[in-house]
């Protein structure tokens, strides 16, 4: 075996050039032919042209965070024995409201129907006809 006789196992191995420019050949890098290997391919996505063809909603489009009261008629509250004191949790207990996000709401008396037991409200939103309708009963408000 001769110096010159030697070869390395792993010879070094350039890619093949081709005669067009640059050291990448061929396509050059932009994919195969057509429009998008043009230069200035600058094309719209489609999905945009469907979205502006889309009328746009008037106003905000949020959910509003605070939460609105349970409302309860002056009716419902005739389930209550006289001279009971009505809370929210005893509301919740006659199932007259339902829990929201594992908490007890806020509650609002409105004065549809009419009104025959005496009843004691604390801790509830109580509208004017409710309120005349309690007291005009007996009850008190707090």
């Amino acid at each position: 075996m001769q110096l010159n006789e030697l070869k390395r196992n792993n010879p070094n191995r350039k890619a093949r050039q081709v005669g067009r420019g640059g050291i990448r050949g061929k396509q050059a890098g932009r994919g195969g032919k057509g429009q998008t290997a043009r230069a200035g391919n600058k094309r719209r996505p489609q999905i945009r042209d469907i979205i502006k063809k889309l009328p746009k909603l008037r106003g905000y489009r949020f959910k509003s965070t605070v939460l609105k009261p349970n409302v309860v008629n002056v009716s419902a509250l005739n389930v209550f024995e006289a001279g009971t004191v009505v809370t929210p949790t005893s509301l919740f207990a006659s199932k007259l409201i339902r829990k929201s996000h594992g908490k007890l709401p806020k509650v609002k008396i409105l004065g549809t129907g009419e009104l025959t037991t005496k009843i004691n409200v604390e801790g509830c939103i109580v509208s004017e006809t409710a309120a005349a309708k309690i007291k005009q009963v007996g009850g008190t408000i707090k």
